[in-house]
């Protein structure tokens, strides 16, 4: 699984990824993709189909950012994030002490893009 540091040196995954999709959209268009109908720009023709997206994991300890490349078939975590203390408590202020995951917002997206020149 790769690291921030290695993602830096990936730009074909860099410009994969797409700052939109959040996990909840990404279940929805390819885990659901014959049973719904089409919002905006996205639609799932075959299996071929994917995304790569950030997403925060709270299932552990401390939240971990996640890139994940996902289709109609499965998900695949490609790098793990951590984040910095200050992005950390903002988070865990913001989003409180529950198990979940979470789409990248605010603060940590902004630190994230900082961090990859994608602003």
């Amino acid at each position: 699984m790769s690291t921030l540091e290695k993602l830096k040196q990936d730009p074909d995954l860099l410009n994969a990824i797409d700052w939109e999709m959040t996990p909840e959209e990404a279940v929805r268009l390819y885990l659901e993709w014959g049973n719904n109908w089409s919002r905006g720009n996205y639609v799932i023709r075959s299996k071929n189909d994917e995304t790569c997206y950030f997403a925060v994991s709270t299932w552990k300890e401390s939240p971990i950012i996640y890139l994940i490349r996902r289709n109609s078939e499965g998900a695949k975590e490609l790098a793990q994030i951590e984040m910095p203390a200050a992005i950390k408590k903002a988070f865990v202020k913001e989003n409180g002490q529950l198990k979940g995951v979470y789409a990248v917002e605010g603060i940590v997206k902004e630190w994230l893009r900082k961090e990859l020149n994608n602003s």
